[in-house]
């Protein structure tokens, strides 16, 4: 099913991101990880794109596996990183023929050798173009990224907020945005998108932030700041890992009541293939704003 047709008739949504797989096992743990959050129901799960395409294969078997094997909804990651226009399409051709109908499709980091992002020869230089590339290809729901706190090569908020309306207005049905840490943020952003008419669903990407280190490696790749009272507290948890993990999945409930309390679209969760924190941030939620969660999700 399209989550463009999900997203009109459910008011609130709730999604799970994973990360491809790069080995066998790995692909038999996050099928694993994915049946146990398939419980909660999920309007749909996407699964996130290598640098350049390395996890090009793994990323579209494992999707083709979470609709066919667990009955999910999911979305293929795709990125301008190494390709050419040729390439691109087909790709878009193979998730066609293999039944992917749900496309999130981004421009991508550029690799870890190469300081800037540079287009690939007869290549595109911006995700606003591969929607238009996906839109020539097949019928898909697209979905685009957006930066709460802004892209962080593009220090100008407005132009930064046109690039995004540009990817809507060439074909994108809805925007999930980067993860950030304050929710004033998320807010700012999406008055600031409809000021500008950008109207698609605009959904909330939130990842706990299970340690020091890997949060800092997050906020540096995605520009996301960390407020000093969550910093605080996860350097003071040092190497214990079941209290940092504590300190972060804490937060992520708290932002999570909070966006949905103040009246947010859903939640998209970035898993990072693990199901503990994921079940127990909907644990918390059921408890507390059971009401504001679609029918499904309301139960365990």
């Amino acid at each position: 099913m399209k989550i463009r047709d999900k997203l009109a008739r459910e008011p609130r949504t709730f999604s799970f991101e994973f990360s491809p797989p790069r080995t066998p096992d790995a692909v038999t743990r996050l099928l694993e990880t994915a049946e146990r959050l398939r419980a909660l129901e999920p309007t749909f799960v996407s699964v996130t794109y290598g640098a350049g395409g390395s996890t090009r294969r793994n990323t579209i078997d494992v999707v083709v596996d979470l609709q066919t094997e667990l009955g999910l909804t999911a979305a293929a990651h795709l990125t301008c990183v190494g390709h050419s226009r040729l390439e691109l399409r087909e790709i878009l051709r193979e998730l066609a023929a293999r039944g992917v109908e749900n496309v999130m499709l981004l421009r991508g980091d550029p690799p870890r050798d190469q300081p800037t992002f540079t287009p690939a020869p007869d290549g595109p230089a911006y995700a606003a173009e591969l929607v238009t590339i996906a839109r020539s290809v097949g019928d898909f729901s697209i979905g685009v990224a957006g930066y709460p706190e802004g892209h962080q090569e593009c220090l100008d908020g407005r132009l930064d907020l046109e690039h995004l309306k540009q990817k809507v207005d060439c074909g994108a049905d809805f925007v999930v945005t980067q993860l950030f840490f304050r929710n004033q943020d998320y807010f700012s952003f999406v008055e600031r998108a409809r000021a500008l008419g950008i109207q698609c669903r605009i959904v909330p990407g939130i990842m706990p932030a299970l340690s020091w280190a890997q949060i800092q490696r997050m906020a540096e790749r995605c520009g996301a700041r960390i407020p000093a009272e969550l910093a605080a507290a996860l350097e003071a948890a040092g190497d214990d890992r079941a209290r940092s993990e504590r300190v972060g999945i804490d937060w992520a409930m708290a932002q999570c009541e909070d966006l949905l309390v103040r009246g947010a679209p859903g939640i998209h969760l970035y898993t990072l293939n693990q199901s503990r924190a994921t079940e127990e941030i909907f644990a918390h939620l059921r408890r507390r704003i059971g009401s504001l969660l679609p029918p499904a999700a309301r139960n365990p």
